[in-house]
Formats: structure tokens, sequence, C-alpha cells
């Protein structure tokens, strides 16, 4: 039985938000590449699973962009088309669905209610308006009770929350205050996302604005240890969760185990466990040319992952979790345990108290250094 998660790129949005690097496409309600998105991702879900010989499918999360944008009618459309193409409905264990606050009003949160929808995750990232105002992050504070208080009571403790810290006129209070708020509502899960610039976004022209780097570091820390507090621990680098509501979904892409990708933008990995090497498909993030389907040019690009390219993103996803990589796992697909691979460096953390006594894990604090453990890890592993 081949196993897969399953995700669909929605590429469109309201607005783009000025630190936002996703591929996605500002759309009015009228246009009509929303009509063709939910048949055009259909068709290739439908041809992908036949093709990989798919048997069973535990997660679909379907993200974006804002999903939420397409309403409830053509929503209801793709929910329903997902579901019919399930080989094995009764293996589905999540199905997640990405939503924002502006777009999330009754008719859609109960679209995705009645048409298995099991996670909703709402993009708040701040109640603090000058900060939402700074970034250009679309919809009206004054919207966000009356849609989290319906979104909480529909989904209940299966909603999930994001936030952001170190946006442009954030304070600790004003953080600490955002907290509060989305606790209020009693969500299962909360993503707690740095605010990172990256290159070519709006944001990366003005970081004037910003917190300084100590003080954006200082914010992110004190937002941690209040959800920790509130009974939210961390379970990887910017996720905290109630018991039993982690993403399984996400912890996929933490295993590198197989997932389809669909949509403009889209990525997807497939990993042959018997040769430790996998394959990649990326649809190209280009709505019209995936639209248009050109047959003088590729809707995707493939990348073969060889071993040490596979051992090296298997660490890199793997570490980023507090239970560490799946040893079992990582032995049984590349032949070797991966304490043999990274000894000094392990060591190393180790003998700095950065190491988690009986699971080869980091630290909670160790985590914030991710980046300097695995450029050491990189450092020392095997390059062929």
């Amino acid at each position: 039985m081949t196993e897969a998660g399953v995700y669909i790129h929605v590429p469109f949005c309201a607005g783009v938000c000025d630190y936002c690097d996703f591929y996605s496409v500002p759309v009015m309600s009228a246009d009509k590449r929303l009509d063709q998105f939910a048949d055009m991702v259909l068709a290739d879900l439908e041809s992908s699973l036949n093709v990989h010989g798919i048997s069973r499918v535990p997660t679909v999360y379907i993200g974006g962009g804002t999903p939420s944008v397409l309403g409830a009618a053509r929503l209801s459309r793709l929910l329903t088309g997902v579901g019919d193409l399930l080989p094995d409905p009764q293996g589905l264990r999540e199905f997640t669905l990405e939503a924002n606050p502006e777009s999330a009003d009754e008719a859609v949160l109960r679209a995705c209610r009645d048409y298995g929808v099991t996670r909703l995750s709402l993009g708040v990232q701040s109640f603090h308006e000058p900060s939402r105002r700074a970034v250009h992050r679309v919809g009206e504070t004054a919207l966000l009770p009356e849609r989290l208080k319906l979104a909480a009571e529909i989904f209940g403790n299966a909603l999930s929350l994001d936030l952001m810290t170190g946006l442009p006129f954030q304070t600790e209070p004003i953080l600490l205050k955002d907290i509060e708020k989305a606790l209020s509502y009693n969500p299962g899960h909360i993503s707690l996302y740095a605010l990172t610039i990256e290159e070519n976004t709006p944001l990366a022209k003005v970081s004037r604005i910003l917190p300084a780097p100590d003080e954006a570091d200082r914010l992110w820390i004190a937002a941690r240890d209040t959800l920790e507090t509130a009974g939210y621990p961390q379970y990887e680098v910017s996720n905290f969760v109630l018991p039993g509501r982690q993403s399984a979904h996400n912890i996929r892409y933490w295993r590198m185990e197989n997932w389809l990708g669909l949509g403009p933008g889209g990525s997807g990995t497939l990993i042959d466990d018997e040769t430790g090497t996998g394959w990649r498909r990326t649809f190209i993030p280009n709505l019209d040319a995936w639209l248009d389907r050109d047959a003088s040019r590729a809707i995707y690009t493939e990348e073969y992952l060889d071993q040490p390219a596979l051992i090296q993103e298997s660490i890199l996803m793997g570490f980023r979790c507090l239970s560490g990589p799946d040893c079992a796992l990582f032995e049984k697909r590349f032949h070797r345990p991966l304490e043999s691979l990274i000894p000094q460096t392990l060591r190393r953390w180790k003998r700095r108290g950065l190491l988690q006594e009986h699971t080869l894990a980091l630290t909670k604090e160790a985590l914030l250094f991710l980046n300097i453990f695995l450029a050491e890890a990189f450092e020392e592993l095997p390059h062929s």
C-alpha cells in the first residue's frame, strides 16, 4: 500500500501582505479563474493518485494563498471533489483548510465543516491595528472577534490560530494581549511565527520600522513562555498545542513522509524507503500558465533527491520538532543510525546541555539556535 498526504495550494488572496513570499494572486470574487481552479486541481489530484498508486491518504491540507476567498459555493465543490477522489475515505485522519477572518464568513465556515474539513487554520497574525496596517494585512481588526467566535463555535478546539511576533509597532504588552485574546477562543493549536524579512518582498524595503533583532527575539521568547504557561507546550519550532491537537499533516513534512503537492506553486515529495532516495514535483508558480496547459510549456518541474540530499533534508526537518527525528524510520530508510553520521556535532551539543537527556532531540532552548546546529551537522555529514 502506498500512502501519501495531499497538499493543495490555492493561490488566491484578497491582497498580498508585505511579508509574504508564498505564491499568491490578488483576485476579485468575479474572477473566472476562481471557477476554473477547482476543476483543474481535482483533475490533477485524480491523475496523481492513479499514476503513483496511492491507496491511502491520511491527511489533506488546503493552504495558500487564502483558500477561503473561493467562497462557500466554490469551496463546497472543491471539498466534495476531494472527498469523492480519496481511495480510502475511512483512512483520512485529518483534513485542514487555511482561512483568513475577512473571508471566513458563516457560509464558508459551515461549508468547510459540512464538506469534510476537520481542522481549521485561521490566520490572525495580530489584533493590533497599527501593526496590521504597517504590513498591509487584509481585513479590519474590528471583524476579528465576530469571526473567531463563530469559528470557535463551529470547530471547537479543532481550531488553529496563527500569530506573528516582530511586527512593526509591536511591544511586549501588545503581543501578550494578542495571545490573551487568541486563547480566549480556546483553540487547540497555536502557530507562533517570528516575522522574517524575505528578499523581494515590500517589507525588505522598510525594515527600519521593525523591532531590532534582539528585541524581536525577546518578544518571541516572551510569547513562547506565555503560551506554555497557559497549557500550550511547544512541540515544533513555531507550534504550540493542547494534548492530541498536533497537526498530523505537518508532522508528515517533518518526518519526510510522502505527500502529493497540487495547484500552482504546490510541491510534493515521494520517498523510496528501499533506496533512501526521493522524487519531488513542483507545479510552476504561474496561475495562468497552470490553467492554460499549453502543450509547449511544462507546468511542473521535477527533482531527484539522492541519498545525501534526502539525509540532509531529514535532519533539517526532524530536528525542528521537540521530539527530534524519527530515528527508527531514519535507520530503516538509510540503513545506518542517525547518530553515526553526525557524532561530533551531537557530542558538542550534548556537552553544552543543548541535547535532551533520553531522546535524540534538541532542548527547547536549543531550538532557538537550530540553524547553528544544522550548519554544524551538515558540515560533518559525508558528502557522497
